[in-house]
């Protein structure tokens, strides 16, 4: 029997970006370091699926979820660290989410600002009742575990007691050495963006520059995660989010893009689409927001665009030369291998939670 053991509480199966790179990729790397690993998401796959068709959960279907989280909660007691992303039981209060976690330490995982979903709700009530819910909860932490400095300064301005900065990460094994892209006069550039269903709204503030730069050249606009996805006045190719797909269908591409709006939601960002693109070799331009500040490095690994023009004239210049797309996406795959991958921050996770573990003992 295994000495140390985690209870990995993701919010969702592998089909959710988030709880697939924060927690469930984390699991063999945890498996083969000895531990004992239980894990349960909240929301399974099938459900997952349901609620991007139906762009909402059934309440049937939430019924059964915190009922099922609430008995593992309740089973799993004797583990020796509760490892949660974001929060074990969303929406709850917060007098019955600590009274579920008795009995063992637990540790917070978060990669988006979530608290803002309550303390800046347009009720006000929701504001009232739930605005420092999560706060609370990290003060009670044995750990937070923040992709970035945005997400490490809230968590210390809750009061939690430890707080680390663990970036989301690609693994190498699934992100081989981009192969040599030879120059073709027939080739139309492709620009690519990654995300979901619900994410996608951030690609429509490209429209402008995008329609504007398809009058000036051709090229491509390839969207992943969003099959439907149409954009007037640029070529879209559309396709379907698949894990075993991604890496090929991103690889095939020239220029990773990242446009968001400047709010406090997206500063808790953790740029994993600056971070794919870059494991395959391509530069990427991204609205200076949040922790793309600090993933992009302008003229080495890509460009920051703050405005319509400079979107443009970012893109521009990379079509104009496939030197600099291979000089830009070597730099960008070389940061990832140094700090953004599974093969750094693994030994990094499983040591803050054999800490937890061994303090709480």
């Amino acid at each position: 029997m295994n000495s140390l053991s985690v209870l990995a509480l993701p919010r969702y199966s592998r089909l959710g970006a988030s709880s697939r790179l924060r927690i469930w990729q984390y699991l063999p790397y945890l498996r083969n370091a000895q531990w004992g690993v239980q894990s349960e998401p909240l929301i399974r796959e099938a459900e997952l699926k349901d609620r991007y068709a139906q762009g909402r959960y059934a309440w049937r279907t939430l019924a059964v979820a915190y009922f099922r989280r609430w008995y593992v909660l309740i089973v799993h007691r004797a583990c020796s660290v509760v490892w949660i992303e974001k929060e074990a039981l969303p929406w709850m209060p917060l007098w019955l989410e600590r009274l579920a976690l008795r009995g063992a330490p637990y540790v917070l995982d978060f990669d988006d600002a979530v608290f803002h979903q309550y303390d800046q709700h347009p009720n006000m009530l929701v504001r009232k009742i739930y605005g420092r819910r999560l706060d609370g909860l990290m003060a009670g932490a044995a750990l937070v575990i923040a992709g970035n400095s945005y997400l490490a300064a809230r968590a210390l301005q809750a009061g939690a007691t430890r707080v680390e900065i663990l970036p989301t990460v690609i693994d190498l094994a699934h992100y081989p050495q981009p192969a040599s892209r030879s120059s073709d006069a027939d080739h139309l550039p492709r620009i690519v963006w990654i995300g979901s269903p619900t994410t996608v709204v951030y690609l429509n503030l490209l429209a402008e520059p995008l329609r504007e730069l398809a009058l000036q050249m051709s090229f491509r606009l390839r969207v992943i995660g969003c099959p439907h996805f149409e954009m007037p006045g640029v070529h879209v190719e559309a396709l379907a989010w698949s894990e075993a797909t991604e890496v090929g269908d991103l690889s095939a591409c020239d220029v990773g893009i990242m446009p968001l709006p400047d709010t406090p939601w997206e500063q808790g960002k953790c740029g994993y689409k600056l971070i794919q693109y870059m494991a395959c070799g391509l530069p990427v331009v991204a609205s200076p927001v949040g922790v793309n500040l600090e993933i992009v490095k302008p003229g080495k690994n890509g460009y920051l665009a703050a405005s319509n023009e400079a979107w443009i004239s970012s893109l521009s210049e990379l079509f104009r030369s496939d030197t600099l797309k291979q000089r830009m996406g070597a730099s960008g795959r070389q940061d990832v291998e140094a700090r953004y991958c599974l093969q750094k921050t693994g030994p990094v996770l499983a040591s803050l939670l054999r800490s937890v573990a061994q303090e709480g003992t």
